[in-house]
């Protein structure tokens, strides 16, 4: 695909963002009278291709100028990141690198499927993940938890018995849908306990005796193929963060093992619609 999409107005900037679903929008907000903007834009178009499963929109400024307003958008040029019609982050400035860094950074696997979510409407939420706020209690050294937020190659395991806890907190307040744990059969966690919005990460002793949000229990097949695993979604609506007590595993192994773990759900757009839809008629009009 890629390609950059050039915009003509701001309905036309509404539009492409309802289209684009849940997956990575970047926007370059431009002028014509702007030299770096005029330095970047054949690496804007380089980058539209090679990412393919994110949408480039190219906006004008004068051309745009509520929408450049309504996204806070103050010098030239701006690269805003958008997912699900929500704000992701922002760079300034013809810094390739930065961009690409950025762009990497919220793109998520790339793999179409993914980046769409398997689920209609919900997506993988790694790019909604506070990586340094996370914590994990009886991570080995080797195989800390980060590991296990990507498909390459790295792993969690448990140090010392077979019982994890992970405590994983969203830059913004999500909805979470399903749970997809790849692991291998023996070592794979068997029985979860899952906690939300607590103060702090719960210990051993307060995971067990405290009552849980929902148990969960994986089968082995769930986890040979990592498909999703679907949660009591209406209890789900409104998560900080998201806490999994991992009691035990498939095969009463001496340590757990996970190799790879995507929490599936959306974002709660907060900041986002509301600026987007003043645009839509003409100043004065009420919606």
């Amino acid at each position: 695909m890629g390609a950059v999409r050039v915009i003509n107005d701001d309905n036309h900037f509404l539009g492409e963002m309802s289209r684009a679903g849940t997956k990575l929008v970047v926007v370059d907000f431009t002028a014509t009278w702007c030299g770096p903007c005029q330095r970047i834009a054949p690496i804007f178009e380089q980058l539209s291709t090679k990412y393919p499963n994110a949408i480039f929109l190219k906006v004008d400024v004068d051309k745009c100028a509520e929408t450049a307003a309504g996204q806070g958008v103050s010098a030239m040029p701006t690269f805003i990141f958008y997912r699900n019609r929500t704000k992701l982050g922002s760079c300034q400035g013809a810094d390739p690198t930065g961009l690409e860094t950025k762009i990497q950074q919220y793109y998520g696997s790339g793999d179409a499927e993914e980046t769409e979510g398997p689920i209609a409407g919900h997506m993988d939420l790694s790019t909604f993940i506070m990586k340094g706020q996370c914590e994990c209690l009886n991570e080995s050294d080797e195989h800390p938890f980060l590991q296990c937020l990507s498909s390459e190659g790295g792993y969690l395991e448990s140090d010392c018995d077979e019982q994890l806890i992970i405590s994983i907190t969203f830059t913004q307040a999500v909805k979470v849908h399903s749970l997809k744990i790849k692991a291998p059969v023996g070592q794979g966690p068997k029985n979860l306990k899952l906690f939300i919005n607590q103060p702090r990460t719960v210990d051993f002793d307060m995971a067990d005796s405290y009552t849980s949000v929902q148990d969960v229990s994986l089968k082995a097949s769930d986890l040979e193929e990592g498909n999703p695993v679907p949660l009591r979604y209406v209890k789900f609506q409104n998560v900080q963060n998201l806490q999994i007590f991992v009691k035990d595993n498939q095969g009463g192994s001496e340590t757990t093992r996970i190799d790879h773990l995507v929490i599936i759900g959306s974002p709660i757009s907060t900041t986002n619609m509301g600026e987007f839809k003043r645009v839509a008629g003409k100043k004065g009009e009420s919606h």
